[in-house]
């Protein structure tokens, strides 16, 4: 709290919260995966990438900063999301320095950019360390079911803005920060021109695999399947982020294997895990189907829910240890992944049997546009509307007694 107030009183004379006010009124301007690529490829321009980040990033800053206002007054006192407002804070303070520097200025493109990477590596435990915020607030304050709507649409919007501006921070920094991957030459920035989908599905389960045998001494097989209806013949290739996709498959490994492993203990024989992609004109969809035993239909909403975690509670050390351990978070942040360029995460469980996962990725690049939250008067009544009762009945636990009811 003393460091949030710190950094608000030695805020510049346009002061941090006018300066949230003003830059929130404006939408952010989402962009394709096509005009990530052709700037980075074609046009890649350390001056036009700084003229258009130091007025986009104060927008998209600003727009959730309205939104984390509105959060309950108890969750904002928590400890850790003190932290994360006051990363946002100096962040966007950081970034308005510039708003009046010459685009001229070789050196102010240069310290921006320097600016840049300092922010992203700052913001490097924003999920973790929201949720802990989250944890927090739970364990205190309990938690009702308007609350629990109300955070479940914040952090949605919350996490898939972090996404959005960490992909502006990863672009600029990767193709202006003066370092180039020798294991990926060809990417451009975090982008992958011809990302090869089965080679990274392939990655997933070889890293959900060492921790599956670490853990059980034994891990069930991948038997993979590809139907490249598109262009028959070819490789498998979409243009995409193939750490994104790295994510969702190794969450998703990682829950099949350890529900086939614990389903089938008593026979010790794990059936494999079967996964085929499709590329088709406008989609490419991969397929995750196990024999874990699958869950409930009542569940299946629960398993994308923040605040439903029932993992005791993580500590949250650095960025280095292992992302959102015990909190709950790899499904709904895998299935923000997928939103994030108009594509989908869905389950569907078979109790008893197993459960299919199904990723659905733009096969087209011009169709794959960032999904971002705005703040305006709809996001606002979301949190302010008072949620009446439901206009379905609610079915008792109990039966009716009817022989209380006489005829007349």
């Amino acid at each position: 709290m003393r460091l949030l107030r710190a950094l608000l009183r030695g805020a510049s004379p346009g002061s941090i919260p006018q300066q949230v006010d003003f830059y929130s009124r404006f939408s952010p301007s989402p962009l394709s995966m096509k005009q990530f690529l052709d700037f980075g490829s074609e046009n890649a321009c350390e001056k036009t990438s700084f003229m258009f980040l130091r007025q986009e990033l104060p927008v998209r800053l600003a727009n959730i900063m309205k939104e984390i206002s509105l959060l309950p007054d108890n969750l904002l006192r928590t400890p850790s999301v003190q932290l994360v407002q006051s990363w946002y804070v100096q962040s966007l303070q950081e970034i308005l320095d510039f708003k009046d520097k010459s685009s001229e200025d070789s050196g102010a493109i240069h310290s921006f950019t320097d600016t840049v990477i300092k922010i992203r590596n700052r913001h490097n435990d924003v999920i973790p360390t929201m949720a802990q915020g989250v944890v927090e607030y739970k364990e205190s304050f309990g938690i009702d079911p308007v609350t629990s709507q109300n955070v479940q649409y914040f952090l949605d919007r919350f996490y898939m803005s972090r996404i959005s501006i960490r992909m502006l921070l990863n672009q600029h920094s990767l193709l202006f920060g003066g370092k180039i991957n020798p294991a990926h030459p060809k990417h451009i920035g975090s982008i992958d021109p011809s990302c090869n989908v089965v080679e990274v599905i392939r990655d997933g389960y070889e890293s959900a695999k060492t921790l599956c045998d670490l853990y059980y001494m034994s891990s069930p097989e991948l038997i993979l399947e590809e139907l490249n209806a598109k262009s028959p013949g070819q490789p498998m290739q979409v243009v995409y982020v193939p750490s994104h996709l790295y994510h969702m498959v190794f969450e998703l490994f990682k829950n099949a294997m350890r529900a086939t492993m614990e389903h089938n203990a008593d026979r010790c024989i794990y059936p494999p895990i079967h996964v085929h992609i499709t590329l088709g004109n406008e989609d490419l969809t991969v397929k995750m189907r196990d024999r874990g035993g699958g869950v409930p239909m009542r569940k299946i909403d629960r398993l994308f829910n923040y605040m439903y975690s029932t993992a005791p509670r993580p500590r949250v050390e650095t960025s280095r240890a292992t992302p959102l351990a015990g909190f709950g978070y790899g499904l709904p942040i895998s299935r923000l992944y997928a939103q994030y360029f108009q594509g989908d995460l869905k389950l569907y469980s078979l109790e008893g049997y197993g459960t299919d996962a199904v990723i659905y990725i733009k096969a087209l690049s011009t169709d794959s546009i960032e999904r971002l939250p705005v703040y305006n008067k709809a996001a606002w009544k979301h949190y302010k509307a008072n949620h009446e009762a439901d206009d379905w009945c609610v079915p008792s636990s109990e039966p009716k007694d009817m022989t209380t009811f006489r005829s007349i």
